[in-house]
């Protein structure tokens, strides 16, 4: 593997899937949402909301109006499931089972205790809603690791958009393309945001999910261990 910079100062994280276990949260969340109002096939249910899920939130990725689109999308899914409801009350009941879901990935602490006495400057670069976001760092124990925490709905950009990374950028000008990196799981969000914005990305993939995509990401890693020794400059 490939090693970093040596002059590495900032590593931004994302959240989801990165540091918290997004994936057991939304499971644990749609699952209580969808039978209190009635679904009775939640297993195919959740496939089909993931596949919805996503092209929402393409379209926030790629610019549209974030707001509408998420208040509106349990609404529009569950209709066609023949379940009337309003959008928006949905919408604030799932945020407030995922807040209340600290599920963290296994080692997040001990890699993140490591990288901060190591001296590096860790922040949040994540997309999300800001209430949400924060009571599950909070609930995590993992807020005080951070210097700052940037998340889009605060921001008014979601990555990719380099927009979001101004923000961060803005806060940190001594910043550089090698000095900084971007840690995340996503090809489409976290590593494409990183090549928009010039700075090293690290696909953070312990899934080893080939990449069909044209995004590069920097680096690729599968587990703590490795992300450990890369961002501090070690090769064993």
């Amino acid at each position: 593997m490939k090693v970093m910079y040596s002059d590495m100062k900032y590593a931004i994280f994302d959240l989801d899937n990165t540091i918290l276990d997004f994936d057991s949260a939304e499971e644990a969340s749609l699952t209580a949402v969808f039978r209190s109002h009635g679904v009775t096939d939640i297993i195919q249910a959740e496939q089909d909301y993931q596949t919805y899920n996503q092209s929402v939130w393409q379209q926030i990725e790629q610019g549209a109006e974030r707001d509408s689109l998420l208040d509106q999308r349990f609404q529009v899914f569950l209709a066609t499931l023949g379940i009337n409801v309003d959008g928006p009350t949905v919408q604030q009941e799932y945020d407030q089972l995922l807040s209340h879901s600290y599920q963290i990935i296994p080692g997040t602490h001990e890699l993140l205790t490591t990288l901060k006495n190591a001296g590096l400057t860790l922040l949040v670069g994540t997309n999300g809603i800001k209430d949400t976001q924060l009571s599950r760092l909070a609930g995590a124990h993992v807020t005080d690791y951070f210097d700052q925490i940037f998340i889009s709905e605060t921001i008014g950009y979601a990555k990719p958009s380099p927009h979001f990374f101004d923000a961060i950028f803005n806060e940190y000008p001594d910043m550089t393309t090698t000095n900084t990196a971007m840690i995340g799981d996503s090809l489409r969000s976290d590593i494409a945001g990183a090549v928009r914005a010039d700075i090293p990305s690290v696909w953070y993939n312990p899934q080893h999910e080939a990449n069909q995509t044209l995004i590069q990401p920097t680096y690729t890693v599968d587990n703590f261990n490795q992300l450990q020794r890369l961002l501090l400059n070690k090769k064993s």
